[in-house]
């Protein structure tokens, strides 16, 4: 019997979520800082809830439940801003905060974009390359002996264009427009997965160097006990 394709899409988004849920679980419970719930970490874990309908929607893309997913999509993305405008206004930036906001936010463009892979839209392979930087720094993260410090890094601008250039392209694909978009929805695709490198690159620089650093140091303060 052939498996539809809302049962197909099961395995990834769980194996995703439980892996990214890991991370989570050891950052937040075996870290420094225990989990503090306020107002900015609820709209976050809020933004989880677009996730299912988001699967169910591309699991059954008539034109106009794309266009009901599409502005699950959006509201959904659009709450990124709003906790992370609330959490500074109220100065309620925390660590878990600063973890848990990307976390979610994997979550959410993982989610359609898998969605896409099912419907032929894009590529498994331009997706598996997203994936694996997500997970790459979502790992990075988590680990204080990497970062050289327990302190978790926030988003780069760097990593704020990845954000909305997935955002768009995610918007694009998922709208049911007509032929002529194909391609503009294909090329915003493609840049989203060559700027989602380069700001991993980018965030990677700067921890990659303390190490060397702690180093150069350990060697500077021996020379000056001898």
């Amino acid at each position: 019997m052939k498996l539809g394709p809302t049962f197909r899409l099961k395995p990834a988004p769980l194996a995703i979520a439980g892996v990214l849920t890991k991370c989570f679980y050891h950052r937040v419970f075996t870290g420094a800082e225990t989990l503090s719930m306020n107002l900015p970490t609820w709209i976050t874990i809020a933004r989880l809830f677009a996730v299912p309908p988001i699967l169910y929607g591309l699991s059954t893309p008539t034109p106009t439940v794309r266009w009901a997913v599409l502005m699950i999509f959006l509201i959904g993305a659009g709450t990124d801003w709003v906790d992370g405008y609330l959490a500074r206004k109220l100065n309620q930036v925390t660590e878990v905060g600063k973890f848990l906001d990307p976390l979610v936010d994997k979550l959410l463009v993982l989610a359609p974009l898998l969605g896409l892979v099912e419907l032929g839209e894009i590529p498994a392979w331009g997706v598996f390359l997203i994936l694996a930087r997500e997970l790459a720094i979502a790992g990075w993260r988590v680990n204080p002996a990497l970062q050289g410090n327990q302190e978790i890094q926030g988003a780069n601008l760097w990593g704020k264009l990845k954000t909305v250039s997935q955002i768009t392209a995610i918007a694009l694909l998922i709208a049911p427009l007509p032929d002529l978009w194909r391609i503009p929805s294909l090329t915003a695709f493609w840049l989203s997965v060559v700027l989602t490198w380069i700001s991993g690159i980018i965030y990677l620089i700067p921890v990659s160097k303390a190490p060397l650093i702690q180093q150069a140091e350990k060697w500077e303060l021996g020379k000056k006990t001898r």
